[in-house]
Formats: C-alpha cells, sequence, structure tokens
C-alpha cells in the first residue's frame, strides 16, 4: 500500500513512538527506546510511559520508578526528564557541563547569592542526610538544609538539587506518600556504565531517531540540547544506518528499522502534557496546523495535553470531574465515538490502577 507523504512521516512517528503496536511491556525498556521522555509534569509523564506500554497501565511505571530502574532527572535539555537508570552517567557526560553553567547563570540573574563553595557544601551536606538508602523529599531537604544552617527557600534550591544533580550526587528516589524523592547516585544506580563522548553522542542519536523518525537535524538539536557540532557528529557517526527522506519538501532523517514501515491503524490518544509527540521535535507543523499552536502550547514552554487522532493532534482536552472534556479543533477530522471512548477508558484504567 502506498501512502502519501505526510501519512507516511505520521504513521512512521506513531510506530516508533509506541503509540502504534506498541512492542514493550516493561517501562525501563521503553524509556530506553525512547532515550528520554519528558517529565515536567510528574502524574503526566507516568501516563506519557504508560500510554506507550502494551498494556497502558500504572503499575508497571510506578514499580520500575520504585526500584530506581527509571530515574526523573535535570539532563540533556535541561528540564525534567525519565531516563533508564543505566544511562544516566553517559548521559550526564554529555550534558552536566551546559547544565551547570545555565543552572549558576539563572542563579546570578535571580539574585540567590550561590557561589562554588556553598554548590560543594550542599553536596558534602546531602550525602550524609541521604547515605544508608535514606530517601527524602525536597520538604524535607529544604528543613535538613536549614536546621544545619543552609538557607534553602524554593529559587535557592531549586539551583542547589540541580547542581547536585549535574555533579552526579543525587537522582530520583522512591516515591514517598505519593511524592517524589531524591536518593544518592552512587547507592540508587552503583553499575551505571559510562561512554566516551564520541560512543555517547552515536548512541543518543540512534535512540532519537529510532524512536522518533522521521525528524530533521533541527529536531535533534532541539531534543537532545547538544551543540549543533556535537549533534553532527552523533549523526555522522551512524552511518548507513540513518537514511534520508524528503515530505513536503524538507528532509528528513529516519532510522533504517523503519524503511518499510506499514500504515499504522487509526487510533486515538489522550496524550499528556509535554508529551514526546509535539515536544520532541522543533518543528511541529507536520501533526499540528499553525492555526492550532497557540491553543496546544505558549511562547513560555508549557505544552497541553492534547487529543491525537491519526496521526494528527485534533483538540486538546482536560479532567471533567470523573470524566474527560475535549475541545475538538476546527477544521480537523475528529475521532468517531467508539474510538474516543477507548481512548478515555485507557486513561481511566491508567488512573484507576
Amino acid at each position: 500500500m502506498t501512502l502519501p507523504p505526510m501519512n507516511r512521516l505520521t504513521d512512521m512517528r506513531q510506530r516508533a513512538q509506541q503509540l502504534a503496536a506498541p512492542q514493550f511491556d516493561d517501562a525501563a525498556e521503553l524509556i530506553r527506546w525512547m532515550g528520554m521522555v519528558q517529565a515536567q509534569e510528574y502524574g503526566s509523564a507516568k501516563w506519557a510511559v504508560a500510554l506507550r506500554l502494551r498494556t497502558p497501565a500504572a503499575a508497571p511505571v510506578e514499580e520500575a520508578l520504585r526500584d530506581g530502574r527509571i530515574l526523573r532527572m535535570h539532563i540533556m535539555r535541561p528540564t525534567w526528564h525519565f531516563i533508564a537508570a543505566g544511562d544516566v552517567r553517559w548521559m550526564l557526560r554529555l550534558s552536566a557541563r551546559r547544565i551547570r553553567a545555565a543552572n549558576a547563570s539563572y542563579a546570578n540573574g535571580t539574585g540567590c547569592g550561590l557561589d562554588e563553595a556553598d554548590y560543594l557544601r550542599c553536596n558534602a551536606l546531602l550525602e550524609r542526610m541521604l547515605e544508608g538508602g535514606n530517601h527524602l523529599t525536597r520538604g524535607q531537604i529544604a528543613d535538613e538544609l536549614e536546621r544545619r544552617g543552609m538557607a534553602a527557600e524554593a529559587p535557592r534550591l531549586n539551583r542547589l538539587m540541580m547542581r547536585a544533580e549535574t555533579d552526579g550526587v543525587v537522582c530520583s528516589g522512591a516515591d514517598r506518600a505519593g511524592k517524589p524523592t531524591y536518593a544518592l547516585l552512587a547507592e540508587r544506580v552503583p553499575q551505571a556504565v559510562d561512554l566516551p563522548d564520541e560512543e555517547a553522542l552515536a548512541l543518543l542519536a540512534r535512540r532519537y531517531f529510532r524512536s522518533h523518525a522521521p525528524a530533521t537535524f533541527a529536531d535533534f538539536v532541539w531534543w537532545s540540547g547538544l551543540s549543533v557540532g556535537e549533534a553532527r557528529c552523533g549523526v555522522a557517526a551512524l552511518g548507513g544506518e540513518l537514511l534520508r527522506e524528503t515530505f513536503g519538501g524538507q528532509e528528513y532523517l529516519l532510522h533504517a528499522c523503519w524503511a518499510a514501515c506499514e500504515p499504522a491503524p487509526v487510533q486515538t490518544h489522550l496524550l499528556p502534557a509535554f508529551d514526546e509527540y509535539l515536544i520532541a521535535y522543533k518543528d511541529r507543523s507536520e501533526v499540528l496546523a499553525p492555526e492550532h499552536r497557540a491553543r496546544a502550547f505558549n511562547t513560555f514552554g508549557f505544552f497541553r495535553p492534547v487529543v491525537l487522532h491519526d496521526g494528527r493532534i485534533v483538540g486538546c482536552w482536560s479532567r471533567k470531574g470523573a470524566g474527560v472534556d475535549v475541545e475538538p479543533f476546527a477544521r480537523e477530522r475528529q475521532p468517531t465515538v467508539r474510538l474516543r471512548r477507548s481512548a478515555e477508558e485507557r486513561w481511566r484504567q491508567f488512573r484507576e490502577g
């Protein structure tokens, strides 16, 4: 079956992103396939992972987070991401210096009054208070720091904890009463593998183009947070693994595993806020009409929950009591009642499970 070019693009993306014919039961394996999944909103990010599993349930995601096989950290593009625990060392190697610089610049610009001695002192205090498998929430850490004579109001604490993450001191711990915690990285993931930069860049490029294809080089730079030069090195290292194809007059890269992609079934998904189907690309025009952009995301980087139907974003949605309220976009083909109810039921089962 020969598909129109843009249908072929969205079919490949749905399959690559595990939104059509998902291949994984294990949440950590899914994260490893995706490279990383933005986890700005904790609950929404869990749904972003679950809906890409063969059975979109909360339990596998919660279990992987509790066991430390998935971590939630500021890494790569400096925002919250879920990553597979085994990837943390080489991802930190690629991104830590850049994130530390941005973090220090922000701290200076907002008058947090932090210097290198403050960061090092906080790291030492965190190592003492978290050692022995002690997992603490942000609030508990703030109280402990204050008790030990270190100011820890919200802006300062944000900067201190992000620096501790990029220094490889802390990572996410097991939830406590539904709240995320911090733990020591050395205790949580003692066997994480490090890689030389060249291998790490190639691996990151492979993960991205395998799980987000088709995508442009600019999309990869945006998603990864790498410099253009680093991104070029990663792409070049893959050689014949990456193919080039033109859609709508634009050149895209795709991993060779998608060269013979089958058409995706017509499906509807309730995507969470900050979902990879939108946020992982610099240019979203292939799946979202320009006149609807302002309703799906704004210039301040906030992404709303959206309705995905047959590869396109056709509306926004929100919780309404025990159900769902959908705001359809004009002139977009909407799902049938059966497909919408199926999407809502999957989300409801996740919420209740």
